[in-house]
């Protein structure tokens, strides 16, 4: 039986992404681990609880059984549930009135100092560099134009479902629940080499590949095991912020190279490069497409100045028109290019799924490298994804996204037209963005701040550029996430926003 003066601790919140008894369950476990219904005390009875609450006496009875086959909670029979004495392993905060638990070390003398000084012992300061930043809350916005989410209303939720309700089969269970050490699925590495890589032009055996949590862990495991400070990196300015951030805790020398209408210039600063990271399907962030001659000889370039390349195979599935110029790892006959890919963009970037593929001994040491750092990425999710890709699924989203995006895309180019003329727009041949440069004298973080008060998220594009502060006046304007009615509006407003900050 509980004690009345205990049910003011339970209070429900309205949620409809959980069930009461999930909420509930939850309640009560939070309150035993801090310590707020002390060990050995009665919980309310079922019936008290479910009245002070408002819901059903059954909801109360499953929540407590739960626990009670969870140890957390004790049953006596005709006495009530008890919060376990055992649960928290003896570690539980005195009582009031019972014996203090014993000072830790370190924490006796009055006045002594122990708070250490994390400022100085970090080697490291990522949180200092500089990010692309975007609104945590960008969904509540009605006019989000901003890339790397999904619509979701775009995404085959009845179809993922399946693939899910597949993983969990008994025979899928017990096959991904194991600890499988360094090792991906096996069904997930089949489907990457026998349907997805096959379309860039990449043919290869399951030992080059290698599972990843997104591009950027593909990433900075590349960096971990090749860069030093003898290391010069060269990158793409403009370019992708993450990369130059990655590369910047490891390499000594980060090095920034033009981009114009065929992508990375072959400019001289390449051959002091040890690695150069390129984004050639789609450059991040301006979206032109390397051509194939750029390709051809950038290849030859790093052969004859004995660097490796990087390639990011940025929205290459995105190709709205045409075929899509091949990879440069397919292009690649000297093992000069490391590919690194995601599925991010297509699925969802949530899952955080991503691959790189290399020649064997590379793999090798980032799979063990990898193995020290995560061991590998969810194994129910690498076989949901392999399902969802074997089934067709993706073949049959990435035709629906190629036309919803090709539709966005052109809505917003007509829209600058009509409402921005004095702006540039690079355009692309595929992705989910674009590039915009405005009048030379316009910054567009003051820009953005402007747009967002009207409800339109623009992403200001300084931060993609090497120099600090880098040229103002650019920035990108992404469509994965706006319904085509909503984008003539948003660019209206934006309109607005830079009137407005002209003036001043």
């Amino acid at each position: 039986m509980g004690h009345p003066s205990r049910t003011f601790l339970f209070h429900l919140e309205p949620d409809k992404t959980t069930t009461l008894q999930a909420q509930l369950r939850r309640m009560l476990v939070s309150a035993i681990l801090d310590g707020q219904i002390p060990p050995g005390s009665p919980l309310p009875s079922c019936r008290s609880l479910a009245q002070s609450l408002k819901i059903a006496r059954n909801t109360v009875v499953l929540a407590y059984q739960d626990l009670v086959e969870e140890g957390f909670l004790i049953s006596r029979q005709r006495s009530g549930f008890f919060a376990n004495p055992e649960i928290l392993g003896g570690r539980v905060r005195p009582a009031d009135g019972a014996a203090e638990l014993p000072t830790p070390p370190g924490a006796r003398g009055a006045g002594q100092r122990t708070t250490p000084d994390w400022q100085q012992r970090f080697r490291l300061n990522p949180s200092q560099q500089r990010n692309i930043v975007k609104p945590a809350n960008w969904q509540d916005y009605p006019y989000p134009f901003i890339y790397g989410q999904v619509d979701q209303g775009l995404f085959p939720l009845a179809a993922w479902r399946e693939c899910s309700r597949q993983a969990l089969s008994v025979t899928s269970v017990r096959d991904w629940s194991k600890d499988r050490f360094a090792d991906d699925d096996p069904l997930l590495v089949e489907q990457l080499r026998t349907r997805v890589l096959p379309r860039r032009g990449v043919r290869v055996s399951a030992d080059e590949i290698l599972v990843t949590v997104g591009a950027q862990n593909a990433l900075y495991l590349l960096a971990a095991l090749l860069f030093n400070r003898d290391t010069t990196f060269g990158i793409e300015n403009p370019g992708y912020t993450d990369a130059r951030n990655i590369a910047s805790l490891h390499a000594g020398r980060v090095l920034g190279i033009g981009v114009d209408d065929q992508g990375m210039v072959l400019s001289s600063e390449l051959d002091s490069c040890d690695y150069v990271y390129v984004t050639p399907s789609h450059q991040f962030p301006t979206t032109v497409t390397m051509s194939l001659e750029r390709r051809h000889a950038l290849l030859e370039r790093a052969a004859a100045s004995d660097f490796i390349v990087i390639e990011d195979d940025y929205e290459s599935e995105l190709a709205h028109q045409g075929s899509p110029q091949p990879a440069l790892k397919s292009l690649d006959r000297n093992d000069r290019v490391i590919f690194v890919s995601s599925l991010s963009k297509t699925l969802a970037p949530g899952l955080r799924m991503g691959f790189m593929v290399g020649p064997p001994a590379l793999i090798r040491e980032a799979r063990a490298l990898r193995r020290l750092m995560i061991r590998h990425p969810a194994a129910n999710n690498q076989r949901t994804i392999a399902m969802f890709l074997a089934d067709g699924h993706h073949d049959a989203l990435l035709r629906r996204l190629c036309n919803v995006y090709r539709e966005r895309l052109a809505a917003v180019i007509t829209a600058l037209v009509k409402h921005l003329p004095e702006f540039s727009v690079n355009l692309t041949a595929g992705g989910t963005a674009l590039w915009i440069r405005g009048p030379k004298t316009l910054d567009m973080s003051l820009v953005g701040n402007a747009a967002l008060k009207r409800g339109v998220v623009i992403e200001p594009g300084a931060v993609h550029f090497m120099d600090q502060p880098g040229p103002a006046n650019f920035f990108r304007l992404g469509v994965s996430s706006i319904p085509t009615e909503r984008i003539e509006p948003g660019i209206k407003l934006l309109a607005e926003a830079v009137r407005e900050q002209s003036k001043r």
